[in-house]
């Protein structure tokens, strides 16, 4: 999989979905195939220096870093069991990584700060425990833009391409799928068209042989994807692949093609 990168690139970009809550911690059936996936991600990736991770799970008036040293745990769920709330990951934070982020976005006129008390949310903590769960590796969170613009996240992701040359692995940690009411919290599989539609024309957005600036645009007119709003009531779970899309600047790799909670969902690698 490492080899869609190009030679002069050293960063390694993946969009994924990270399930329900904690519930892949927890042994879900409806997340098995998820959780493979994660397990095995890190042997087909070169251990990264740092992780920076956009999570669906953090709006923010402005581009906000997690820039703490040693960042608490954010229990960002509620009405799941006891145990759920005792997950740890006690991974360093990264405030150099932070600081270079920040100048790359002033650098594009990108309003921008670092917040030193906030934890990992669930998007970092519960795919992170799953691929690496030494916890060893330094790791930081940029938020989402409140307003949830596509436009802004594509151009929050050009304005970071610099990373590129930097050994990290960036994480767009959201949902292909995500609408709520539609899953199977059983886990359990069904046909469902209108998924399977718009998820083909994620693939083909993300993958295509078509000039970067069709796919960039593509995405950012994401709404005039099939099933796009059945997909995508709120679009917070898609915009970290606005991010990793515009920051990775050429297409992208099929990772993952599978369901989860009984809808189909993908995930993506540059």
């Amino acid at each position: 999989m490492t080899g869609v990168n190009t030679p002069e690139d050293k960063a390694q970009v993946v969009y994924f979905s990270h399930g329900g809550g904690p519930l892949p911690i927890l042994g879900d059936p409806g997340h098995q195939g998820m959780v493979d996936f994660m397990l095995q991600l890190p042997s087909k990736l070169r251990k990264p220096d740092a992780i920076l991770v956009i999570s669906a799970h953090w709006e923010e008036n402005t581009a906000t870093l997690l820039g703490a040293r040693m960042p608490p745990m954010f229990y960002d769920y509620y009405g799941f069991p006891k145990e759920s709330y005792e997950i740890t990951y006690p991974a360093p934070g990264s405030p150099d990584l932070a600081n270079r982020i920040l100048e790359l976005l002033h650098k594009s006129n990108i309003p921008a700060h670092i917040d030193v008390e906030r934890g990992f949310d669930h998007g970092l903590f519960i795919p992170l425990k799953l691929m690496y769960p030494q916890a060893d590796i330094p790791s930081l969170q940029l938020s989402l833009l409140r307003g949830l613009n596509p436009a802004a996240h594509m151009a929050l992701g050009k304005a970071l391409h610099e990373l590129m040359q930097e050994n990290i692995l960036v994480i767009g940690s959201g949902f292909s799928f995500h609408n709520i009411r539609a899953f199977s919290w059983q886990g359990i599989s069904a046909p469902d068209p209108a998924n399977d539609a718009f998820q083909e024309w994620l693939i083909e957005v993300c993958t295509g042989p078509t000039p970067q600036s069709e796919h960039e645009q593509r995405l950012i007119e994401w709404e005039r994807a099939p099933s796009a709003r059945y997909c995508h009531p709120s679009e917070e779970h898609l915009l970290p692949l606005h991010v990793c899309l515009g920051l990775a600047d050429k297409p992208a790799q099929l990772i993952f093609d599978d369901p989860i909670m009984g809808k189909r969902a993908v995930a993506f690698l540059w």
